[in-house]
């Protein structure tokens, strides 16, 4: 049943991305935008965990995980450091996940023949 559930929700979030796109028309970019404040925003007012604790990888992997990540990481250094850690847990939280995709995304450069 936990499986079912990550695949329903993670799908949800995704058909929610492919709508804006076909719908609204919005540019990838603004569609990843709109989804990372999303993620945020329901972050803020405590609606994100429940979400992430029944659908688990269906909420921890797309696009608006990074967003929870985001708020979770100031929220929890702020109340630590004070209001300079809202700065500081946002960077501390998610350095991992942008530095990997930084160094794959080179390493792919160098293995791919690039366009453009």
């Amino acid at each position: 049943m936990i499986f079912l559930w990550a695949f329903l929700i993670g799908g949800a979030i995704c058909v929610i991305g492919q709508l804006l796109m076909d719908v609204c028309k919005l540019t990838p970019a603004h569609t990843m935008s709109t989804l990372v404040v999303s993620g945020a925003v329901l972050a803020g007012f405590g609606l994100y965990e429940p979400l992430v604790d029944f659908a688990g990888a269906g909420a921890t992997v797309p696009i608006t995980s990074f967003g929870n990540s985001l708020v979770q990481g100031a929220m929890e250094e702020a109340d630590q450091v004070g209001l300079i850690g809202i700065i500081t847990g946002i960077f501390e939280i998610t350095s991992a996940g942008i530095s990997a995709a930084i160094i794959f995304g080179f390493i792919a450069a160098l293995v791919f023949k690039p366009k453009g």
